[in-house]
């Protein structure tokens, strides 16, 4: 198979988790992953890529000390026409959606986006990806090509443990064109709220089941007992009894706690988009038919407010012996 590329993604200073995933993912499929970073002074993350990659391309200039679409799109065309890859991964992020149509305009290369999984057939690819609010899953079928893109949604493939130690090329950036037209402003950050879900690890998230927020403290006696914090489904937040920055799934913020415990939550596909990276699930739900009990690692099938108190009082149990 001929070389996977993989586009690898830093902001402010941080690499995204979508890299190392995609790097994870291109690994199970056969060929020679070739990491691509582009940047300013991120030698470390040169590094970090090459404990997933058998090749690290870093391009060290200036022009990438802050993310321009166009740069980047001419980085590649530049890089995809010397190394000839059969596959380039770009995560479905805000700035893999805004540069990879164009890439696969200016190059002619068939393009899928939001890709939820790939299957191989020698060297094309054969993804998936989700319509009508992921209530359909299409297995697209790509026109021949010599090299196809994909990009990736965040949390397809986990992130595996550091295990290669690629080698790393430094080379000259490609870019000549004068983009000075383009420029980087500023980073506008969102306003944060007293806890950023993102980086706790113990997450206990609270579905449209819980009915009314005065049912609330129910659930948050149990979420401070664990020493957990309290997440939502957009339901919860629409209906205004948490805040925005709790919500969890496509709309919301994507987390990877140790244990996310999903009560009175149905699972729709935007919702398990944004936790189904969590190292254990445990799901309480009435409904033995919810979607939540597909991707739990343990379920329990009844009435949340028979089970939450249960569980309550077995918890303060435990702590009190």
């Amino acid at each position: 198979m001929k070389d996977i590329l993989v586009l690898m993604e830093h902001r402010q200073g941080a690499m995204r988790d979508v890299s190392l995933e995609m790097l994870s993912g291109a690994a199970k499929l056969g060929g020679t992953v070739v990491a691509v970073l582009l940047g300013k002074d991120v030698d470390a993350f040169a590094d970090k890529a090459a404990g997933l990659a058998d090749k690290v391309i870093y391009v060290n200039d200036a022009m990438f000390e802050n993310y321009n679409s166009r740069a980047y799109q001419k980085a590649l065309e530049a890089l995809i026409a010397e190394n000839g890859p059969g596959l380039v991964l770009i995560g479905n992020t805000a700035q893999g959606v805004d540069m990879a149509p164009a890439l696969a305009v200016s190059t002619g290369f068939p393009l899928v986006t939001d890709v939820t999984a790939i299957e191989m057939d020698g060297d094309k690819p054969k993804p998936t990806r989700t319509f009508y609010g992921g209530k359909l899953n299409a297995h697209m079928n790509m026109k021949d090509a010599d090299t196809y893109i994909l990009t990736i949604r965040e949390a397809t493939f986990p992130a595996d443990d550091p295990s290669k130690s690629g080698e790393i090329v430094k080379t000259d950036n490609p870019v000549s064109d004068d983009l000075s037209y383009r420029q980087f402003v500023e980073y506008v950050e969102p306003e944060v709220g007293d806890v950023d879900i993102t980086q706790s690890s113990l997450l206990v998230g609270v579905g449209r089941g819980i009915r009314e927020d005065k049912n609330l403290p129910i659930v948050e006696e149990l979420a401070k007992l664990l020493g957990a914090d309290l997440a939502a489904s957009r339901a919860v937040v629409d209906a205004g009894w948490l805040p925005s920055d709790r919500q969890v799934g496509i709309s919301g913020k994507t987390v990877k706690p140790k244990l996310y415990l999903a009560v009175g939550i149905s699972g729709a596909f935007q919702h398990v988009t944004g936790m189904k990276g969590a190292d254990v699930i445990v799901a309480i739900n009435k409904d033995p038919d919810a979607p939540i009990f597909g991707i739990a690692d343990y379920g329990i099938v009844d009435d949340l407010f028979k089970v939450v108190p249960k569980l309550t009082e077995k918890v303060k149990e435990l702590k009190g012996a």
